[in-house]
């Protein structure tokens, strides 16, 4: 399977590289990688010609920077509780239509980046997650063609502040601390997984131990479903995310709490899409 992600060897600049045979290639200036660039959306849909591969360079993992795979999503929009067991250990019946709310870009790191605590809580919980991500502009789909409109797909941790995200019944301001939260590394065609990426196992580790576990089969509104909804009321475009939903074992469900601190370690991995690793660290005075 290949997978794409947006990385800055040292000394360069941003580009598109690939996992082809074990390796990975940087793509160079094959495909524009810049913060506005849209270019990944061909990556997404046509498998890379002999001449690209013989154009690309080896890279080392360890020496390059990880870049989240849409520099700039134009919109984050997130479910909660669309596992029933996440709903039910956090005293919530599922519910009857899912409740979206949105995420700052700058709220968002890449992959291996430090998630940042802020002074002012240290209740900040993870959430291990499917993110979708559009490839084209999308207006009233149905569950015909939703899936027509995903790009791929990655890994996303939705970090919250609990006690922020409790301050009142609308969850924005608990989900919006900078740095909180992280999407990526790969990003994986659509075309290269189940569709709607469905039965695939998600689990989020915090220092080596299993936290959650789960699969996708399990989410109560479906990819498809979810585009549905969204798109009744607003116009995807290429770049934006969705991301799906957090299993259950969240930190603030556990007795005691479990909360990431700094000199910690989380993983977020889902069958076929990767890991997203990231270390915690307190914001910096």
């Amino acid at each position: 399977m290949t997978k794409f992600a947006r990385v800055t060897p040292a000394g360069g600049n941003p580009q598109w590289a690939m996992e082809h045979k074990g390796e990975l290639l940087g793509l160079g200036d094959q495909v524009p990688a810049g913060t506005h660039d849209t270019a990944w959306v061909d990556l997404m849909t046509q498998a890379p010609s002999d001449a690209m591969l013989a154009k690309a360079t080896p890279l080392d993992r360890s020496a390059v920077r990880w870049e989240m795979p849409v520099a700039r999503p134009g919109k984050i929009i997130c479910l909660g509780l669309n596992y029933a067991a996440h709903a039910a250990e956090g005293g919530n019946a599922a519910p009857e239509y899912p409740s979206f709310f949105f995420r700052g870009a700058t709220s968002l790191i890449a992959h291996d980046a430090p998630l940042i605590r802020p002074p002012v809580s240290d209740k900040l919980d993870f959430e291990a997650e499917l993110a979708v991500v559009i490839g084209r502009n999308a207006h009233r789909l149905t569950e015909s063609n939703a899936l027509d409109a995903v790009a791929g797909y990655a890994c996303f941790n939705d970090g919250t502040l609990r006690d922020y995200q409790r301050k009142t019944s609308q969850w924005t301001i608990g989900k919006n601390f900078d740095g909180t939260g992280a999407f990526g590394p790969w990003l994986v065609p659509a075309a290269a997984l189940p569709p709607g990426a469905h039965g695939l196992k998600i689990e989020s580790r915090l220092n080596g131990e299993v936290m959650q576990s789960d699969n996708t089969a399990h989410m109560i509104v479906t990819v498809a479903q979810a585009l549905v909804l969204l798109s009744e009321v607003l116009t995807l475009e290429p770049g934006d995310v969705i991301a799906m939903g957090t299993p259950s074992g969240v930190g603030y469900a556990r007795k005691p709490p479990v909360w990431m601190k700094p000199g910690d370690r989380i993983e977020i991995d889902i069958e076929g899409v990767g890991v997203l690793s990231n270390p915690i660290q307190d914001e910096e005075a």
